[in-house]
This record gives C-alpha cells, structure tokens and sequence, in this order.
C-alpha cells in the first residue's frame, strides 16, 4: 500500500535541514546558531561548540562563549578562525568575544548566491523525494496492488505537496535575502 505520510514527512524534514542551514548563516547581527555548524576537534571527536562552553548574545552585535574548560579555548578559537563565517575572537580568560561586523556590499551578494545555491539543493532534494514517490506507484501498479485512479490520485497528492514545499523554499531564500540586504 502506498503511503504519501512517508514522503511528506522526508519533504519535511528536508526544509527543517535548509532552515538550519540557513539560520547558521551569517547576517548583520549576532546570532547563536551561526556557531552550529562549527566542529571543535576536542576529546578525540568532533563536537558542536555547544557542547563546550555556553553561548550569549549580550548586544547585537556580539557573541559570547563561556569556555568551560580552558584546555579548550585555544581549540575554540582555532575552530572558529578555520570556519567561513570570517569572524575574529577576542580571547579574555575563558570568555571568547565574537564582535560581528557589518556585511560589506561585496559579502552580501556573495551571501545571497550561497542561499540561492542551498534553495536549489533543497528543491532539488525535494524533487528526488517526489521522483522516489512516483516511481513507487508505478511499481505498485504494475504489481497490480493499486488501481490506475488511486495513481492519479496519489500523483496529484504527491504534486500538490512538492508545489507546496518549493514555495516555502522559495519564501525562506526571499526572507534570509532581505534580512542580509537589510543594513
């Protein structure tokens, strides 16, 4: 039996990836979540700064990590620096100071093809969910466990729903441009 629950929940947790992607992006102003995609090399393993030190946004414009052990400062700030979000930490003890500067013209643009690029991996994940969906109904047809009408039907279910997650897409990549272009 065919199952469009199963392909709405992988369209959904599609578009949860891109908005995480998205919100680690870095805008105008200071942001926890832009530390998320930064692995520190501590304890043998990759870990999410976040689970090193805890992470303020005092003022908008600044970052504060509280290290809590100080062997792992120095790995923080290395972390950080290797990151492409092209910040400079201030080291004061084991507070780390991340001052997040104004987006330049030039870095802005650059910004939004990079959330364009990520829009289209997206639509295109969710277009392969789509082509999955799809070629499980034909296959179920053609093992006679579906009629020709319920294919149609459950095409159009599965259409509707693709139509649906691009828009969103589409809105999110609209709203992350206008945050980045907004001075």
């Amino acid at each position: 039996m065919f199952k469009d629950s199963l392909y709405k929940d992988k369209m959904t947790k599609t578009i949860e990836v891109f908005v995480k992607e998205l919100s680690s992006l870095r805008t105008g102003r200071a942001n926890a979540s832009m530390l998320d995609l930064v692995k520190v090399d501590v304890y043998g393993q990759q870990m999410p700064i976040n689970q090193l030190a805890s992470i303020t946004t005092p003022e908008p414009r600044t970052i504060n990590i509280q290290v809590w052990d100080s062997n792992n400062v120095t790995l923080i700030d290395a972390s950080i620096k290797k990151s492409e979000l092209g910040l400079n930490p201030q080291i004061d003890g084991q507070l780390i100071r991340l001052p997040v500067p104004d987006l330049s013209e030039e870095r802005r643009n650059e910004m939004k093809k990079i959330i364009k690029s990520m829009g289209e991996k997206c639509k295109i994940s969710i277009r392969n969910i789509r082509r999955e969906a799809n070629d499980e109904l034909k296959k179920l047809l053609k093992d006679k466990n579906i009629s020709e009408d319920d294919v149609k039907k459950n095409e159009k279910i599965i259409q509707d729903l693709t139509d649906n997650n691009i828009n969103q897409i589409d809105e999110k990549v609209i709203s992350k441009e206008k945050e980045i272009m907004t001075i």
